[in-house]
């Protein structure tokens, strides 16, 4: 038992990824056995305490990583969980248009996004695992990783604030909608349903329906997939320690998710937060083809340039818009009282 306890499993001993899955565990079992047994509409005051305590245990978690493999592994953790946190923003406020676009009452939208944490987290260890591997095999894959949040970036930084995803003609949406039977209702917290097809009065016995807070899930794995592109690479760049990437990874999804309701109401606040964001990828992917060049940049000047910008990205949104209302707020407090 002790030789498969201590037997390295993608660059750390096995006891390492036991105790981190431990842990996901606990928070997802507290999270939806105590804390969301049944069904509600979640204020912004619970978004905020229930993000706080995903961010604690990621910081407790982050600082043992600290204890337990040195101080290089714990920077490393903290810079890849603040990249994944802050890319995830942009993510927020495409899952505010899905549940939009679907019509999904507030006091369902936890139970899609805690599903939706469970596919989120086996897909991103598929990408981790894939992008690990390569570069293994192959340490040039790195420059691609650069040359790709470079572009990115700048992409970002040239993007007009007023483009958003078309969800109505959504290739995934239009295919769903072909291929499953979907009701035009939804039927509670419920995935699928079993119900008689109006079409097929001469078959006996019920069909199985898909509902629209289904395909509402499959929207928000697939956003999630489509900012893991962006999101992984990011974070290989400063670590190719699977295990570092991954354990971040997952800790900044479960903390984003349960602080997704507070950001919903405000997120018209951070209009600047995607040029800091822009800025942090070209800076992370640039920072790869300087090695050839000045050596390796310490993680530390990472951690702080990723943070100082982002900070910064904040600020300036919010003295920028400090003269909006705030009647996503408003809304969202009257509902609650």
């Amino acid at each position: 038992m002790t030789e498969f306890l201590y037997a390295p499993f993608l660059g750390q001993a096995t006891w390492l990824w036991l105790v981190f899955v431990g842990v996901v565990v606990a928070l997802l079992a507290f999270d939806l056995g105590v804390l969301h047994r049944d069904d509600h509409a979640i204020g912004i005051r619970e978004s905020l305490w229930l993000s706080g305590g995903y961010i604690s245990a990621a910081t407790l978690f982050g600082g043992w990583l600290w204890w337990q493999l040195g101080a290089q592994s714990g920077i490393d953790y903290f810079t890849g969980f603040l990249i994944e946190k802050s890319l995830s923003m942009d993510n927020v406020f495409v899952i505010a248009m899905i549940f939009s676009f679907f019509a999904i009452p507030r006091q369902y939208q936890h139970r899609v996004l805690f599903w939706g944490i469970l596919g989120a987290i086996v897909l991103r260890a598929l990408m981790i695992g894939l992008g690990a591997a390569l570069v293994t095999q192959f340490s040039w894959v790195l420059y691609i990783f650069g040359a790709f949040l470079v572009i990115t970036g700048i992409k970002m930084l040239s993007m007009s604030a007023d483009d958003a995803p078309d969800l109505a003609s959504n290739p995934v949406v239009r295919w769903l909608q072909r291929h499953l039977r979907v009701t035009p209702t939804l039927h509670g917290n419920a995935f699928f349903v079993r119900a008689p097809h109006p079409a097929e009065d001469d078959k006996k016995g019920a069909v199985v329906w898909a509902t629209p807070l289904f395909l509402a899930l499959c929207m928000v794995e697939m956003a999630d997939l489509i900012f893991a592109v962006d999101s992984v690479p990011a974070i290989f760049a400063i670590t190719t320690d699977p295990f570092i990437v991954y354990t971040s990874n997952i800790f900044a999804i479960l903390g984003l998710r349960a602080l997704y309701f507070a950001l919903a109401a405000m997120v018209h606040r951070f209009v600047y937060l995607k040029y800091a964001l822009a800025l942090v990828l070209v800076f992370i992917g640039g920072k790869i083809f300087l090695v050839n060049l000045v050596g390796k940049i310490p993680s530390v000047v990472s951690l702080s340039v990723t943070a100082g910008l982002i900070a910064g990205g904040v600020l300036v949104s919010l003295w920028k818009t400090r003269g909006q209302n705030t009647a996503a707020a408003a809304v969202d407090q009257k509902a609650q009282g």
